[in-house]
């Protein structure tokens, strides 16, 4: 597995653990201790996508570098091991 189909997984895990915490936070607002590691995954999860997008290419249309950066990454169907 390459360098960037690493981060995309690694970011989509954290990803999904942001999600779920939101959910779990809906009926349990007053855990602080949930709310403290979502705190912790949202700032990785920002990192990640950060150095991502570094070194890799915005992963969608609202990135705040060059407004036209997408096109030139290869598209989802043009995939390295496909």
């Amino acid at each position: 597995m390459n360098e960037r189909n690493k981060m995309l997984r690694r970011l989509s895990s954290i990803q999904f653990a942001v999600h779920e915490l939101h959910v779990y936070l809906d009926t349990h607002p007053n855990d602080k201790s949930a709310a403290a590691v979502l705190k912790k995954y949202e700032k990785q999860c920002a990192e990640l996508r950060k150095k991502y997008e570094e070194m890799f290419g915005p992963l969608t249309v609202s990135y705040e570098g060059s407004r036209w950066a997408w096109i030139a990454d290869p598209w989802p169907w043009n995939n390295e091991e496909g």
